[in-house]
């Protein structure tokens, strides 16, 4: 399957919204989860700060799917056996049963915004 993950969300993957909830203007929205027909909850949602040379470990999970979102900062991803960077934007998808963890390797905190939705 691949990573899926999605870049630079301020860049291209912004939808306008005229009105939002009858407001005045525009808001600029990138949804990266909607409840879908299959049943799929929302567990938990965490902010979290990672410090430098701080880690979330390399785990599993089950049957759900954990959805980091890096709000500020830089790190490097583990995800299914794969490094690679990431930084402020950037969505990471952990799929069911996928591998993962995040290693803040850089000289500043990592604030993430982290959900998790099941069956």
């Amino acid at each position: 399957m691949g990573v899926r993950r999605v870049r630079n969300l301020f860049q291209g993957e912004l939808r306008r919204e005229e009105g939002c909830h009858g407001g005045r203007g525009h808001v600029d929205v990138f949804r990266p989860f909607e409840r879908r027909p299959d049943g799929l909850r929302v567990d938990f949602i965490d902010l979290a700060v990672v410090p430098p040379g701080s880690e979330i470990g390399r785990h599993r999970h089950g049957d759900d799917e954990e959805w980091y979102v890096v709000l500020e900062g830089s790190a490097t991803m583990l995800l299914d056996g794969e490094e690679f960077p990431v930084s402020a934007g950037d969505i990471v998808i952990n799929r069911p049963f996928g591998e993962h963890g995040l290693r803040n390797d850089s000289g500043h905190d990592v604030r993430l915004f982290v959900f998790q939705a099941s069956r």
